[in-house]
């Protein structure tokens, strides 16, 4: 890989692994993009970090995941019961192959052995397997319940969270990386907690005990093993570590490399019109790159412990063979008890290889345990205020008191904004791209707090107001649809969950929607999947409309609400949105000037200022900035 290109990846995996700056996005509708689109607002929140290195509270996450085990404190116990139980009988078994072999097969006395006597200890014998196969199976199931209940508290409450995030939380993270960590960080987490728990229980007890009847048999050959211990230990921590640093980097860029995916998918169409594709394969192939080569050595130093310690075991193994046959011949020792201790000895390398097999697992799981505790770490919209009122019923009087916002403190959106809207007016708001039109509709909505000023709501600070009262008397609809896995009736009534299907159908009409719906093959009972991919632009639209119309709110935000619709069906809808806006505070923000003309007031705003108010004639009159923006002398940017 080139510098350049190497520069390139990097920027992605800064970009995709957490996304970088953008203007707010929210409400119902979905998001709203600022300057320059999506990540480009100026000015917009920053990015943190959010986890996705190296384990750096190793401890503090071992012991919040073993908090999600505590309501199943007593399956683990009859787990870990079950494997004392199976390592019990598999030792018990193994050593049982020592008075087999010295009473029935080579007798030590020259005796003959009996036939029936040797059937008889091989039933024991396997019925002593019997009942450790018994117990693995009785364990297996246990964790693996143990482990899905775990994980079923762990996605419900990263999903609780994400639900109490603010939407400056969403506008400096990528969806691919936070669904990365629903998916594949969680599933890490699920094999730890199913296998590898229990794997490594069972091979700490499974080398405790082979270790006591290894002494029990003869204590020379277990120096003997007991010497390649540290040999062994020493080779298994090396490969530990660097495999613990290729396995968080692996995390972070399969992150990154989802992120890409959902995004490029996501705007495809944007992709072919501005003939991206090549880019766009460039892009994908660096990062790709980059997940391949974390991948290798991930699994590389993964994979090469079971070898490496494989072949010290073998080592062990023949070292043991050698001086336990010395010791049959000139020290009397049993062959019974060499062919058991020789079985002890890779018995007793097995469960450290197993064990060091597991390290990568652990530190795979952990890595991708931090990434999700990140996202549950993240601090939560700012709870109400001790005080803080719910508005019933909500008149829609709202004042903006020389209010300055940015977001960032030391970069100012909003400088000195003030403005009244009373129920049933218009309030329009014109002017440049990156003006600070779509901020104001924000700041009303509480999704960001401003720095200075005051909002009020029919005389009521809204930070006094409860943000759930406070959005529930806010309707909202956004140039950007978004529509949810459904029916046509079940997307209208997000608007409001409890209305019945006539006043659904009132939205619809009240939105000019009733007529295409009807012409659905199923009418309202239509499914719509893919964001609605079976409707045109204008059509998803219109669903947003009637949404927002079922709400009953009194203050309605209309953000660009018509820009998808043709100018036919625009003035087909008209009608119906002077019906919605009747009684409402209204504010609309529009780039098609002609549909602000009957607005009572309009505000135009530049570089975060309101430099002319007044309605469509007195602003014409006055021949200044919208006068041009109006007559196309000077083009909105």
């Amino acid at each position: 890989m080139t510098p350049e290109q190497k520069n390139r990846m990097m920027s992605l995996k800064r970009r995709y692994g957490r996304k970088t700056a953008s203007t707010p996005t929210a409400g119902p509708g979905g998001p709203v993009h600022g300057p320059g689109g999506p990540g480009m607002g100026p000015g917009g929140p920053g990015r943190r970090p959010m986890g996705g290195g190296k384990p750096k509270h190793t401890g503090d996450t071992v012991r919040r995941l073993m908090a999600y085990l505590h309501e199943d404190t007593l399956r683990m116990c009859l787990a870990f019961g079950c494997v004392i139980l199976n390592t019990f009988g598999t030792l018990a078994g193994a050593y049982m192959l020592r008075p087999i072999i010295n009473t029935y097969i080579a007798p030590t006395d020259g005796s003959r052995g009996s036939a029936a006597g040797l059937a008889g200890a091989l039933m024991v014998m396997a019925a002593v397997y019997l009942v450790g196969v018994g117990a693995n199976y009785l364990q297996a199931k246990l964790m693996l319940t143990i482990a899905q209940n775990a994980l079923k508290k762990i996605r419900n409450e990263l999903f609780g969270k994400m639900q109490s995030l603010p939407v400056r939380f969403y506008d400096t993270n990528s969806n691919g990386d936070l669904m990365s960590r629903f998916t594949n960080d969680v599933d890490t987490i699920g094999q730890m907690l199913s296998n590898t728990l229990v794997q490594l229980f069972s091979g700490a007890l499974s080398i405790i005990g082979t270790l006591i009847l290894m002494l029990y048999t003869n204590i020379w050959l277990t120096i003997v093993t007991v010497v390649m211990i540290p040999l062994m230990m020493k080779a298994g921590g090396a490969v530990a570590r660097r495999s613990q640093k290729y396995f968080s980097a692996q995390q972070a860029s399969l992150g990154a490399l989802n992120g890409y995916i959902e995004e490029t998918i996501t705007g495809q169409k944007v992709v072919k019109v501005f003939c991206h594709e090549e880019t766009a394969q460039e892009e994908f192939e660096l990062l790709n790159r980059d997940l391949r080569e974390n991948q290798i050595r991930a699994q590389f130093f993964g994979g090469i412990m079971g070898p490496v310690m494989g072949n010290l075991s073998q080592v062990n193994y023949s070292l043991t063979a050698c001086i336990g046959g010395l010791l049959c011949i000139f020290r009397n020792f049993d062959v019974g008890g060499l062919t058991v201790f020789l079985n002890f000895s890779r018995q007793f390398s097995r469960p450290i290889n197993e064990i060091s097999m597991q390290v990568s697992s652990v530190f795979s799981a952990l890595a991708g345990a931090e990434r999700v505790f990140a996202v549950m770490d993240e601090e939560p919209e700012a709870a109400d205020d001790a005080d803080a009122v719910e508005l019933e019923p909500m008149q829609g009087h709202v004042i903006l008191d020389h209010v300055t916002f940015g977001y960032n403190p030391d970069k100012v959106i909003l400088k000195d904004i003030s403005l009244y809207a009373k129920p049933g007016q218009k309030i329009a708001f014109v002017g440049s791209t990156g003006a600070g039109k779509t901020t104001i509709t924000n700041l009303i909505n509480r999704f960001y707090d401003i720095q200075s000023g005051t909002i009020t709501i029919d005389g009521v600070d809204i930070r006094h107001i409860k943000r759930k009262n406070l959005r529930e008397n806010i309707a909202v609809v956004l140039q950007d649809t978004h529509l949810f896995t459904g029916t046509v009736r079940e997307n209208i009534r997000y608007g409001r969950l409890d209305a019945t299907d006539e006043e659904v159908i009132q939205a619809a009409k009240t939105a000019s929607a009733h007529s295409f719906i009807m012409r659905l093959p199923k009418g309202y009972d239509t499914m719509l999947e893919g964001d609605g991919a079976n409707l045109s632009q204008g059509q998803r639209q219109l669903l947003n409309i009637a949404r927002a119309a079922l709400s009953r709110a009194p203050i309605l935000i209309l953000d660009e609400a018509t820009s998808s619709v043709d100018t036919r069906t625009e003035k087909h809808i008209e009608h119906g949105m002077d019906r919605l806006m009747a009684d409402r505070t209204t504010f609309v923000i529009a780039h098609r000037l002609s549909t602000v003309r009957n607005a009572n007031a309009i505000m135009v705003l530049e570089k975060g200022e309101i430099i002319e108010r007044g309605d469509h004639d007195e602003l014409l009159a006055m021949k200044g900035r919208y006068y041009e923006l109006y007559t196309g002398v000077s083009e909105l940017e």
